[in-house]
This record gives C-alpha cells, structure tokens and sequence, in this order.
C-alpha cells in the first residue's frame, strides 16, 4: 500500500477549487490514457459512484470508486471529500480537503492510500512515485483550468 500527500495553494476561492477538483469527468481530460464515468445521477453526494479507466485496450484497469463522505467548503469551513476505491485491481481511498488559504487563496491536501493487485510490496517505491507525479499533475492541471 502507498501513501501519498500532494499540497497545492491556487489563486482560487475555496468553492471554486473544490468545484473544479470534484467534477469526476474532468479526471479524464488530465490523466492520461483515462476516461470517467459517473454512474449514479448528479450531484455528487455521499453514495455517488464512478470508474476511472485507465490504459489501452486489454491493458485497461477500471478504478471503481464510491463518495463516502462529501461536505463542500461552506462561510470559511474547509470542506472534505474522501472516496473509497473499491475495484477489483485498485484498492484504497483518498481525500480531497480544500480549506481557505494565506490571502484569499484555496489551500487543497489530496491524499490517497493505494494498491494494486497484484504488486507485490516491492514495487510500492515505484508505484508512489508515478501516483505523486500523476496525481500532482492531475491537481495541476485541474486548479488551473476552469
């Protein structure tokens, strides 16, 4: 299992950093060789489901992921996402906590504890540093386009 933590402050309002970090399809649009589904109707709430599928053809790996907790940043409380990975490949959770930053600005913790089957414990070095690379980018990329 790897834990990873990836801080960013963006030149946001807490509500829109949240609302761009939590439209599930843009996921997609950012990682590469993925495409997101949401499965359950909008919006977003505790219980709504969607799969990340990632790769090429018969070397695809569908992330099926559930909102367990879903409390959006509301008159200055930081608010907290946490998602359970629940697929038959990856499993784990992760966090999206957006919270008001230094001058106005949105400070965001993402924080994911993964594994994939069938990686043995060996390979967790490699695995945390291409989930930090990955999903460093995704927040990237998410917070700076609207």
């Amino acid at each position: 299992m790897v834990n990873i933590l990836i801080e960013r402050t963006a030149p946001l309002s807490p509500e829109e950093a949240w609302r761009r970090l939590t439209e599930w399809p843009r996921h997609g649009e950012v990682v590469p060789l993925t495409r997101v589904s949401v499965l359950t109707p909008p919006p977003t709430h505790e219980g709504t489901r969607f799969v990340a599928r990632s790769g090429l053809g018969l070397l695809s790996v569908d992330d099926l992921m559930e909102v367990t907790v879903w409390r959006p940043p509301v008159d200055g409380e930081p608010g907290l996402c946490r998602i359970e990975k629940r697929g038959r490949i990856v499993r784990g959770w992760a966090e999206i906590e957006v919270r008001p930053g230094p001058g106005g600005r949105a400070r965001v913790l993402w924080r994911e504890d993964v594994s994939v089957r069938p990686l043995p414990g060996l390979a967790d070095p490699a695995l945390g540093a291409a989930a930090r690379y990955v999903f460093g980018r995704a927040a990237n990329r998410l917070l700076r386009t609207p």
